[in-house]
């Protein structure tokens, strides 16, 4: 079992910035990818940013060069920063832990970009 606690939502300004943090506890040994996904009112939940555990990262097209996912070496937080924010951005963001078997999720964080 893999447990996920965010944290880090707020509300911001356009433009304004935030980190997000996820921290895993159990068996993060097992864990193979950890991800951010987010859903906005009325629509899909889609994957943001999500990094392997040999580091390697990817983007949804929508943040690429705003946001910055990264995770420290014991492997057991990982961070998504996020700057120059959009309305469009505002969602809940959820943490989300891959392992060979099954995938696991934090309770999510709010984000509300406003002006």
């Amino acid at each position: 079992q893999v447990q996920l606690v965010e944290s880090g939502g707020g509300l911001v300004q356009p433009g304004g910035s935030l980190r997000l943090s996820c921290v895993a506890s159990g068996r993060i040994f097992s864990i193979n990818l950890m991800a951010w996904y987010r859903q906005a009112p009325g629509k899909e939940r889609e994957l943001v940013a999500g990094i392997t555990r040999f580091g390697d990262t990817n983007y949804v097209d929508s943040v690429k060069g705003r946001f910055t996912v990264s995770r420290d070496n014991a492997w057991n937080t990982v961070y998504l920063q996020m700057n120059s924010l959009k309305l469009e951005d505002t969602a809940v963001y959820y943490c989300n832990a891959r392992t060979m078997t099954a995938d696991y999720w934090g309770q999510g964080t709010q984000v509300t970009v406003s002006s």
